[in-house]
């Protein structure tokens, strides 16, 4: 059986079980309480629960009957949600005796919790509620009973998806038969369904108790879901702030099924992810965020800062990181992605302005941001950075793929250090960044994206541009390809391609062929140029997130980059024969 890191192990007695308690942090701080589901033990919490402990007391029971707790005898009648309420009053009053716990659930860990969060006896001993994957049955009772009483074509249609969606729930109250699956091959299969279906990590997760917890799981079903469903309460109101995160690719229970939440949580806070059900496994680090972020806020005795950005909805927690990110496009995406409520890593080669990047990404409204000093170019300083942001952030749910180093002058004027000097930043740092984080979100099964910056240039021949035009070229190639590998594994791949955009690329952009004195004079004028063009670099990062949102393959950014692009495909020639125009010196 896994063994939560540093845990302190107590046992808590309580209606004739005794229930294994496990603690991590420090106890002065605020007591975070997880409750695990079906068929689960508390180690599903383990990662979340490690991620937690640095900031706050982090409590984890196994419930009765599960884990190393003890079952209750005789099992019928022993799994009532007022037995399991008796249950978490006990851990609360072990663990917290002076202060409310932030109370947070997944699964069956949800539902009761729902129970524990709308019953009076629990008032003043619950400061907030965290759900995810778990609805209240009082609540879905009365889903179902209004969609009966008041059918119409979207509403019945609402309730034979649940319907089909929950197939396990009728089978888990057949007589003997669930117990005996689970305690024969269903038992021995489960982890490996879990990884097939799931794609949750083989980590010595499930725990060596699955079999029995599952078979006397079961009776959380019997005992508490018939009768729960015909006669809900109607006094179930949440008496304390709740935040519900609802994975958008959950197999058991629909999106809908919490439609008029606000009916019985007056105080809601509303999260999506990306993601399917077993969200402890697959997304740790994301819920440790937000679970933090929320308890924060209700100690703090304010309302949580809320996503303002444009898609928030669709970006809030999510990790993205952003290479080039201490100017230009770069840092107006990075910027954009706070907005949205994202969790930032700012990457650049120059660490200052990586740091400005993440300072301000906090204050724009970022959970958390962080800036990493690295050359996309060295390969090995990437792996390093990959294997960090891995362990210490989690895997990134959107790579932009943004540094880049501009460089000018004709083919026979461009030395083979030059060409070395661009392929490495421009098109390796990319090759880098698709290949290591790539790798991590495929491994992970949940999607992503990937973002890679190109140009207008990648598909507009110039006699001026041909080293740059040629790796942008190449970085509009290589998101093809990998659009086409990766869909499989829902991970998307935009390519953007922006026109004259104001930014300092202009200011130190390389020209071959000139002295110092002239290529500064260039530089200079370029930049006068792209000033007066005036584009922002903000729009472009507003393009990127509606590349992501809509799942486009290329998107020039521009209107000249527009209609470069349509030109390349209907009239390539009209584009060879500008080429060939001599630019201004």
């Amino acid at each position: 059986m896994t063994v939560l890191t540093g845990a302190r192990e107590r046992w808590v007695r309580t209606g004739g079980v005794e229930l294994c308690v496990a603690e991590l942090g420090d106890p002065s701080q605020p007591t975070v309480l997880l409750v695990h589901g079906y068929p689960d033990s508390k180690e599903v919490w383990s990662q979340v629960a490690a991620r937690l402990a640095d900031h706050f007391h982090v409590v984890l029971y196994d419930v009765r009957g599960h884990g190393r707790s003890t079952a209750p005898q005789p099992l019928r009648g022993g799994f009532t949600l007022e037995k399991l309420t008796d249950d978490f009053l006990a851990v609360a009053d072990a663990v917290s005796p002076d202060r409310p716990v932030h109370l947070v659930g997944h699964d069956w860990g949800s539902v009761q919790s729902w129970e524990f969060v709308t019953v009076k006896r629990t008032e003043g001993r619950i400061a907030s509620f965290t759900s995810m994957s778990g609805p209240s049955l009082d609540h879905f009772g009365h889903w179902i009973q209004k969609r009966m009483k008041r059918p119409t074509p979207r509403r019945m249609g609402q309730l034979l998806g649940q319907g089909a969606k929950s197939w396990y729930v009728y089978l888990l109250h057949t007589p003997a038969l669930p117990e005996m699956a689970w305690r024969g091959p269903l038992g021995k299969t489960w982890p490996r369904i879990l990884r097939r279906m799931e794609r949750v990590p083989s980590d010595n997760y499930p725990t060596s108790s699955l079999p029995s917890d599952a078979a006397h799981g079961a009776w959380l079903y019997r005992d508490n879901v018939r009768s729960r469903l015909r006669r809900p309460r109607t006094d179930a109101y949440a008496h304390a702030p709740v935040q519900l995160i609802t994975p958008l690719a959950d197999v058991f229970l629909s999106e809908q099924l919490y439609d008029e939440l606000e009916l019985w949580a007056p105080q809601l806070t509303r999260r999506t992810l990306p993601a399917k059900h077993w969200v402890p496994r697959t997304r740790p680090d994301q819920l440790a965020s937000w679970v933090a972020a929320f308890v924060r806020s209700v100690e703090g005795g304010r309302q949580e800062p809320r996503a303002t950005g444009r898609y928030a909805d669709r970006f809030g927690g999510q990790l993205v990181l952003i290479t080039g990110a201490g100017s230009g496009i770069g840092r107006a995406t990075a910027y954009a992605f706070a907005e949205a409520g994202a969790r930032v890593v700012a990457v650049d080669r120059d660490g200052e302005a990586a740091a400005r990047t993440a300072e301000m990404s906090r204050l724009i409204g970022a959970p958390d941001a962080w800036a990493e000093t690295v050359d996309v170019s060295d390969e090995q300083a990437m792996e390093k950075l990959a294997e960090k942001v891995a362990t210490e952030y989690g895997v990134v749910d959107v790579l932009v793929n943004n540094a880049g180093i501009g460089l000018s002058g004709s083919f026979l004027d461009t030395t083979s250090d030059d060409w070395r000097t661009v392929l490495d930043v421009n098109l390796w740092g990319v090759i880098h960044g698709c290949r290591l984080f790539g790798r991590q979100m495929a491994d992970r099964g949940q999607g992503g994206h990937i973002v890679n910056t190109a140009s207008a240039a990648a598909y507009q021949p110039s006699r001026a541009l041909p080293a740059y035009s040629t790796t942008k070229a190449a970085v509009l190639m290589l998101s093809e390809c990998l659009r086409a590998e990766l869909a499989d594994d829902r991970i998307g791949v935009t390519a953007i391609c922006p026109g004259f955009v104001n930014t300092n690329i202009t200011s130190t952009a390389r020209f071959t062929g000139v002295d110092a004195e002239e290529e500064a004079r260039r530089q200079k004028r370029s930049a006068r140029l792209y000033g007066m063009r005036n584009y922002p670099p903000e729009k472009v990062a507003e393009a990127i997130l509606r590349g992501i949102v809509n799942n486009e393959a290329v998107v020039p950014v521009t209107p000249e980059a527009r209609g470069a692009h349509l030109l390349s495909r209907f009239a390539p020639g009209v584009l060879r024969r500008i080429a060939r125009v001599k630019p201004p010196v």
